[in-house]
């Protein structure tokens, strides 16, 4: 049995563990299976990772850009696709 997407057993894979979802919810409550869920996100993350220095590092320089990076300036781009869409329909014009 294959399990890669779009096969019947992922979708019985996907169904038990929703359906094993659902039963925490109305067993224990929707908080207490929240952070069961943070807890093995955590856990799994800590037994994955074989370098979570690194790993955390460009997940940071991912989310929050570099320091000599400069913000778009918006004016500007703006100007300069205005140039580009009248250079585009000039040369739609012209042929």
């Amino acid at each position: 049995m294959k399990f890669e997407k779009g096969t019947a057993g992922f979708g019985i894979v996907c169904g038990l563990i929703f359906a094993a979802l659902g039963a925490l919810v109305m067993i224990i409550g929707f908080w207490r299976t929240l952070v069961l869920a943070v807890l093995f996100g955590v856990g799994y993350f800590l037994g994955s990772v074989s370098n979570k220095q690194e790993f955390i590092r460009e997940t940071a320089n991912r989310i929050i850009p570099a320091r000599d990076d400069k913000p778009i300036d918006i004016k500007q781009e703006i100007t300069r696709e205005q140039e580009q869409f009248e250079a585009s329909e000039k040369e739609k014009d012209g042929e």
